[in-house]
């Protein structure tokens, strides 16, 4: 069972943080043709990589009275240069509506490491569990290109928001 690990460093675990995390929203890949029918919200392209991403408040999976708010978010790297590239390493700067902030990093993306060709892309679906109503995450991944050359490709920062974020006009 999932415990919601980066959300428990530097606070005590509650109940909140023992509700199981469903695999096909923690890991699921989408194949190609599940994603013509998603409609991607952020967008942000950096060395000819273009990164999409599309989240999605999951009220199935989340437990507003015990303070746990759970998006799945489905993201799209494209390759838009003229050689292949390798997803080699994630970072995670997420922020939830209390201003916390955890910073995530790791190797690949559910698993995998993936080399996209000129002109292919990798789509992958996770998600990211909160205590509050709203919150947003950016972040970067780390790309081998040509030669093995390291490089920084930017995910732009993208809203969680629930049905219980109260809206304001700023």
């Amino acid at each position: 069972m999932w415990r919601g690990g980066w959300l428990r460093r530097g606070r005590r675990e509650t109940a909140v943080d023992r509700l199981p995390l469903p695999p096909k929203l923690c890991c699921a890949l989408i194949e190609d043709d599940e994603i013509v029918s998603r409609e991607f919200l952020y967008e942000a392209t950096t060395h000819g990589v273009r990164v999409r991403v599309k989240p999605e408040y999951q009220s199935d999976q989340s437990s507003p009275d015990e303070g746990y708010y759970f998006w799945s978010y489905t993201i799209e790297i494209q390759n838009e240069g003229a050689v292949p590239v390798q997803l080699k390493t994630r970072f995670w700067r997420i922020t939830d509506a209390a201003g916390r902030t955890e910073e995530v990093r790791g190797p690949g993306v559910v698993g995998q490491t993936p080399v996209i060709e000129p002109g292919q892309s990798f789509t992958y679906s996770s998600g990211c569990p909160l205590p509050t109503p709203s919150g947003i995450m950016v972040g970067s991944y780390q790309m081998a290109g040509d030669g093995g050359v390291l490089f920084d490709v930017a995910v732009p920062a993208f809203s969680l928001d629930s049905p219980f974020t109260v809206k304001s006009v700023n």
